[in-house]
């Protein structure tokens, strides 16, 4: 390969870690590379000590981000020939909020030794929901004192956030919190490990870590209301030097350089969050337009140049996707998740066996019979709360599903399991209308996005929208490659800002969706039904609650 100037896009996902190498003249993708993480989640105990976790935890290792980044990276190396010197930008994301106590030289305590077998010492996961506790309260004594900030996110703090994930360590670790130099996201953390660079995103930041660019952090007051020993935490356990999005963070070491086959010296671009690089790979550089990252979870990403404190909406951050738009963020906790769920624990083995019988996946044999119903033939409502609900701040909400019979087929659930995550969505939608924030038009990618034609159609055909879907199957690790060759900049092949390079870089959509007129009225009848349920059990019962306390309580 000769000729031209490339960048790589850095996508660390929930279960596996990606790397793509793309041209940065027009976004042609020249290589791609993808490696499991070989911990996964740990949900039940840890390696080697085998110390056991409690309720709601979720763990990775270090280690195999770093093992991720090398091997991707030499792979597409590898299959693209192209010469290192013409690598001219790298980006990354990650998902988020994930975060990790770290010694003076920028070590996670769990890659040391001495704190190896104790849980608080490892990276805590975006779905780590065990600091609920302290997002309720964080949230309770941000409401009381009228702190500003809280009205951003809905007026409610997540337990997959920072500062409850920091509080908790505190809380139940007072010696772990003690050694930790700094906490630090994930993007960040390898960001720092690349260049060296202790620089925070505003990304990251801005969505997880109650920062604005209007009023900072919150107040050494405020935290002092929470625990008097996190009065000084901003200063003692964070670096506050927060970087804007799509500019350069550092230059590649020459140490890592050797291992990942690059050039010492490469430019690396401050880090971002998973879902919100989407946004510029999509093209989607205007506002009003909703993009949706559909995986296990989803992720509802929307600019404006307003900023509106909606009910429902996760948070709206000035900059924090792309220079010049407030970027807002709403989502779904579980989407895959739910289907995976499904098939892994509740279809009968004969339903299996059919399914390898016609040498298809069990999810498109039921999605190949679930495709023949019609809305409502089933008489099923489903709500998507399986992992909580962040349009309701809520992480004890549960899943449910209503008119079960002893005739009810395993796809007639199935399909109320992806209409249930349809209806989520368009409640989402419909939040962002009343706010003041009009959405005019929907875009889609991911693997849910790509691989299930029927679950696409069905979106389409609840929210009443069309649907076009991205033609990359790995739309965020192409969105970091756009922030690399921002951060290369234009001497070196690359872009004067991300918008730029969303416009040179990106595709064409592969696929677009429009609503069934037929399907979309009946839908437009069972939606109202599930805003029933969706008030009863979200804001008029606390069964939910009561019952997910109910082991608490022995």
């Amino acid at each position: 390969m000769t000729g031209g100037s490339y960048a790589i896009g850095l996508d660390f996902g929930t279960l596996s870690g990606r790397a793509v190498l793309v041209n940065m003249k027009n976004g042609d993708e020249l290589a791609e590379a993808v490696k499991n993480y070989p911990h996964g989640v740990m949900t039940e105990q840890l390696p080697e000590s085998g110390t056991k976790l409690g309720k709601d935890w979720a763990l990775q290792d270090p280690d195999d981000y770093l093992d991720v980044l090398v091997s991707t990276v030499c792979e597409v190396m590898h299959l693209s020939q192209v010469k290192k010197e013409q690598v001219k930008g790298i980006g990354l994301d990650f998902t988020s909020c994930t975060m990790m106590p770290i010694a003076e030289d920028g070590d996670v305590l769990c890659q040391k030794s001495i704190y190896r077998s104790h849980p608080h010492a490892w990276v805590k996961l975006w779905k780590h929901h065990a600091a609920w506790p302290e997002a309720e309260a964080l949230s309770q004594v941000a409401r009381d004192r009228g702190e500003r900030f809280i009205q951003r996110f809905n007026q409610g703090i997540s337990s997959e956030w920072f500062f409850p994930k920091v509080w908790q360590i505190l809380k139940e670790a007072p010696d772990i919190y003690e050694a930790a130099d700094r906490f630090i996201e994930a993007a960040d953390w390898m960001v720092l490990k690349m260049t060296g660079t202790d620089v925070r995103s505003c990304c990251t930041a801005g969505y997880k870590a109650l920062w604005s660019k209007k009023d900072g952090f919150p107040s050494r007051d405020f935290f002092r209301a929470l625990d008097p020993r996190l009065e000084h935490v901003i200063e003692e356990k964070m670096n506050a030097r927060i970087h804007p999005v799509g500019v350069k963070a550092g230059e590649l070491l020459p140490e890592w350089a050797n291992k990942m086959g690059l050039e010492p010296g490469t430019a690396v671009a401050v880090g971002m969050i998973d879902a919100h690089v989407a946004v510029p790979a999509l093209n989607v550089v205007r506002p009003d337009e909703m993009v949706m990252i559909m995986g296990t979870s989803t992720c509802h990403m929307v600019l404006s140049h307003k900023e509106r404190f909606i009910s429902g909406v996760s948070s709206v951050v000035e900059d924090g996707i792309l220079p010049g738009f407030y970027g807002y963020e709403a989502g779904q906790s579980a989407v895959g998740d739910i289907f995976d769920w499904f098939v892994r624990t509740m279809v009968p083995g004969e339903e299996q066996k059919k399914a390898a019988q016609k040498g298809m996946s069990i999810h498109q044999y039921l999605e190949s019979k679930a495709s023949r119903l019609k809305p409502g033939q089933s008489s099923l409502l489903a709500i998507d709360w399986w992992n909580g609900c962040r349009l309701l701040s809520n992480d004890d909400l549960s899943g449910l599903i209503v008119g079960l019979t002893l005739r009810t087929k395993p796809e007639e659930i199935y399909r109320a399991l992806i209409e249930a995550t349809a209806f989520g969505t368009r409640r989402i939608i419909d939040s962002f209308q009343k706010g003041g924030i009009p959405i005019r038009a929907l875009h889609a990618c991911g693997g849910l996005a790509m691989k299930n034609r029927m679950l696409m159609q069905i979106y389409a055909d609840i929210t009443g929208m069309e649907i076009t879907v991205g033609r990359s199957k790995q739309t965020p690790a192409i969105g970091s490659a756009m922030y690399g060759a921002a951060a290369a900049g234009t001497k070196n092949g690359g872009y004067a800002s991300v918008i730029e390079a969303a416009k040179r870089m990106s595709q064409p959509p592969a696929e677009t969706y429009r609503p069934n007129p037929e399907h979309a009225a009946r839908y437009n009848a069972l939606y109202k039904k599930y805003l029933r349920l969706y008030e009863y059990f979200g804001s008029e019962s606390l069964l939910m609650k009561e019952l997910r306390q109910i082991d608490d309580n022995e």
